[in-house]
């Protein structure tokens, strides 16, 4: 039985096709939709110090842009939280949080494809999760 999803979202394009197969997942089991957008720090501590406020304040804009998009995907009630700290560790670390039963995450990721078949955050997430990962490719 799922009565948990959490849905990986980085407000990509490619993300969308993850975001409607864990939506529907989630109605087909009447379970919960959490949707999670973390910020990665190193693009932060990468980032100039002038800069730095504002680029958290852009990638926090992004995130309320990521969980609409979410929200817009079904009428269910979607649970939303922002963290900040290395993606695949925070995405596994939430989805023991919530007693996920399933993390869903697209393949690619604002970065593109960093790897041959996975993006590197979808892998470092398959490689290190307890809970079971639901990885979604883009087609197209």
């Amino acid at each position: 039985m799922i009565e948990t999803v959490v849905v990986a979202t980085d407000g990509s394009e490619s993300v969308q096709r993850a975001i409607n197969v864990a939506v529907d997942l989630a109605e087909r089991f009447d379970a919960e939709v959490h949707a999670l957008y973390v910020i990665d720090e190193t693009d932060v501590e990468g980032s100039p110090d002038e800069l730095r406020d504002d680029l958290r304040d852009a990638l926090e804009r992004s995130a309320e842009d990521a969980f609409e998009t979410v929200r817009e995907s079904t009428d269910r009630e979607i649970y939303t939280a922002l963290r900040e700290g290395q993606p695949a560790k925070e995405v596994c670390e939430y989805g023991r949080q919530v007693d996920a039963d399933v993390i869903a995450t697209g393949t690619r990721g604002r970065h593109g494809e960093h790897r041959f078949l996975l993006g590197s955050v979808a892998e470092r997430i398959v490689r290190s999760s307890p809970i079971p990962v639901l990885t979604v490719r883009q087609l197209g």
